[in-house]
């Protein structure tokens, strides 16, 4: 990270939406640029499943000084969500009656839980309007929960590559990496280093999931035709479940896809989604990638067509999922659009 995150200590256990309480949870959160006088430049980003609080080192070409959203220009804040592992209360955080790790025991958050986190860091900082509250994929979800929670907060939403209800395919394949974890015994020992191979394993399944036949194909391909072992598709997978392995945690990966599957706006409101994101009143961008299998356009569409005056544009792009943070050329351009009201 380009600098140590701040750390908020909520002042009081938080109630979760299971019926279960985390005690002394704590967020790590970056903060970019000066609240103008009029307090209106605010920009909030809610991250993805394996990000972290410095947007400027993650969202490059989007975030920083000479891009779209600069902190020379916006106030820019980003927490790290409870249940990660950089800063905020996590699997690897001490449990406070046995200063021992949870680990398996960490509670089940939901996407509700992280929102009701960032809502009492909102209020620390004294912020009491938010210009444009911004996410991809897990940081939409948020970012969409958020809307509908507090309708009269956000001035505008940007939303990509996500959906409001996480879909069967989307659990399917959380489950399917979390089963690789659990194949590894070593995750049962409950040390810090614990499923290391078996998340090495669940994240080669999960980037199938966010890239592209095509973006393989453009990448992978072997140059010659005479390969009988040690494919570049077979490098490049070991190579991205090791970088995953230097960076994070196998519990911390269990206990965020799990909360991913949570994500149901309609969950105690009535079920149907269409009038739950017709009380999103922010002025509202959704952004879909052409080929993202996992969330696909279908479910951006689905967003727009009930989100009041909400505009619509769909990525072209072989990179998949991974789009949202790799086509920021294209994504700066829809914003362009958007803040100048030059959408159709």
């Amino acid at each position: 990270m380009t600098a140590e995150p701040h750390l908020y200590r909520l002042p009081a256990a938080l109630p979760l939406e299971n019926g279960a309480v985390l005690p002394h949870a704590q967020l790590a959160y970056h903060t970019y640029g000066t609240l103008n006088a009029a307090r209106d430049n605010v920009v909030w980003v809610c991250h993805a499943l394996t990000a972290n609080s410095d947007v400027l080192a993650w969202w490059p070409g989007l975030f920083g000084t000479g891009c779209y959203f600069n902190p020379e220009e916006h106030f820019i804040v980003c927490a790290n969500i409870l249940g990660s592992c950089y800063g905020s209360t996590g699997p690897l955080s001490p449990h406070p009656d046995t200063e021992t790790p949870w680990f398996q025991a960490f509670p089940l958050l939901t996407i509700r839980d992280l929102v009701a986190a960032h809502e009492q860091l909102r209020r620390h900082l004294g912020i009491e309007r938010i210009h444009t509250l911004i996410g991809g994929s897990m940081g939409g979800q948020q970012a969409l929960e958020w809307a509908v929670q507090q309708p009269t907060l956000f001035e505008n939403l940007v939303v990509l590559a996500t959906n409001a209800r996480h879909s069967p395919w989307g659990i399917a394949f959380n489950e399917a990496q979390r089963l690789a974890i659990f194949a590894d015994d070593t995750y049962y020992a409950a040390t810090p280093d614990g499923g290391a191979a078996g998340m090495r394993a669940a994240r080669a399944t999960a980037l199938l999931s966010y890239r592209s036949y095509g973006a393989y194909q453009q990448t992978q391909a072997e140059p010659t035709d005479d390969q009988l072992t040690d494919f570049r598709a077979s490098a490049y997978q070991q190579y991205q479940g090791d970088k995953l392995v230097a960076r994070f945690n196998a519990y911390t990966y269990v206990a965020l896809s799990r909360t991913m599957d949570t994500h149901h706006l309609g969950r105690g409101r009535g079920g149907e989604l269409a009038p739950v994101l017709a009380g999103i009143q922010a002025r509202t961008l959704v952004v879909s990638i052409s080929s993202d299998v996992l969330f696909p356009p279908a479910e951006q569409r689905l967003l727009a067509r009930h989100i009041p005056g909400a505009m619509y544009a769909e990525m072209e792009s072989g990179f998949g999922h991974d789009g949202f943070l790799i086509e920021t050329a294209q994504i700066t351009h829809f914003l362009e659009r958007f803040f100048a009201r030059a959408f159709v």
